[in-house]
């Protein structure tokens, strides 16, 4: 086993959007019908996705990360006016089967052929989750896919990170947490998981008092 991963770890759990599945996949595949505002519509919509679900965690209260990409989105159209507002049902089509990163399966299979179990622990509602992993064919390839949905509340809150302990019925220091944002691993480091930043654009490092166990550039580090 890699030194990358302790030895004493039995799961992978891996974030969904931004991890596995290129979140500007959707608005990439109509960019030419959005327009030239395409790549900061799509900029706009994850940001705002985030902070609704952060804004409502913080607030109490719960809506489907389903109802929340969409409001994202029609934030984003009304900041970006010159896309074509009649892509809209494009655009959502679109985010249930984003491209999955092509480094993806291969190294869901990589992990699970050493003995690793494998999952999926996301903001995304269970429908969302199951489309995308359907659409990207990685089904067979995981253990688990748990939505914070069970608990009603987003990540960070350590609730969101508690669901993966229990689905997979593990201890906190048998599971690696992977994710390519890092407010996700900060949030996942403070609940106490060994957690893995995929940087995937060589971002600066933020929350350096919650540092990752490791940092890779795409999930073929983890191998």
């Amino acid at each position: 086993m890699p030194a990358l991963i302790p030895a004493n770890i039995r799961a992978v759990v891996f974030d969904a959007y931004g991890t596995l599945f290129d979140v500007h996949s959707a608005v990439a595949r109509h960019a030419a019908q959005v327009g030239p505002e395409a790549a900061r519509l799509s900029e706009i919509w994850r940001a705002k996705q985030l902070e609704y679900s952060w804004v409502l965690s913080l607030a109490g209260r719960y809506e489907p990360f389903w109802s929340l990409t969409e409001k994202a989105l029609d934030y984003a159209f009304a900041r970006c006016s010159t896309a074509d507002y009649s892509v809209r049902p494009l655009l959502l089509d679109a985010y249930r089967s984003l491209d999955a990163y092509p480094e993806v399966r291969t190294t869901l299979q990589a992990l699970r052929a050493r003995s690793l179990r494998t999952a999926i622990l996301s903001n995304g509602d269970p429908a969302m989750l199951s489309a995308s992993v359907s659409s990207a064919g990685l089904g067979e390839d995981l253990d688990a896919v748990v939505s914070v949905d069970a608990a009603k509340i987003f990540k960070t809150s350590p609730d969101a990170y508690h669901l993966a302990l229990e689905e997979l019925s593990l201890n906190l220091d048998e599971i690696v947490f992977v994710s390519s944002n890092r407010w996700d691993i900060a949030g996942a480091a403070v609940f106490g998981f060994t957690t893995i930043w995929v940087n995937r654009l060589g971002m600066p490092d933020e929350y350096t008092d919650i540092p990752p166990h490791a940092v890779i550039d795409t999930l073929e580090g983890l191998l």
